[in-house]
């Protein structure tokens, strides 16, 4: 279910300046970025890309979530690191993006680990926002 703006307990703004080739702040100044095109795409690749963005965003809300089920479930994990793929390819007449998420807990046994990926994904922000809209894998 949609959350309400009365909901809201924090609003991250950003501001892009010349779309894809130019430059990302937020108002708060502690991310100033500049965005290229990757060389794969006929860019420079000198500077971050919204994929590498959108990637980093998604797989440190995915940690946080997998924290949230790791506690409610009694899991240890110390050495956990979340790692996420965005893939952006031809979309019918545009383009579109599909996520991969890994995650590597080394205290868990595999089964352990599987269970704690899936429902993380089920309570992760991030997934539910593209759930349904794009194909996201968990590995």
């Amino acid at each position: 279910m949609p959350i309400q703006q009365s909901d809201v307990l924090y609003t991250a703004v950003a501001t892009a300046e010349n779309g894809r080739d130019g430059r990302v702040a937020t108002d708060d100044g502690r991310l100033d970025v500049v965005v290229n095109p990757p060389k794969e795409m006929g860019g420079s690749g000198a500077g971050t890309n919204p994929e590498q963005l959108f990637a980093a965003g998604y797989s440190a809300c995915f940690q946080g979530a997998l924290g949230v089920v790791a506690r409610q479930e009694g899991a240890d994990l110390t050495g956990s690191t979340v790692t996420a793929k965005v893939g952006l390819g031809k979309n019918g007449d545009g383009f579109g993006i599909i996520v991969e998420i890994s995650a590597d807990i080394p205290e868990v046994d595999r089964g352990t680990a599987r269970s704690l990926i899936e429902k993380a994904h089920e309570v992760c922000p991030y997934s539910k926002a593209t759930r349904g809209n794009i194909t996201v894998t968990l590995v």
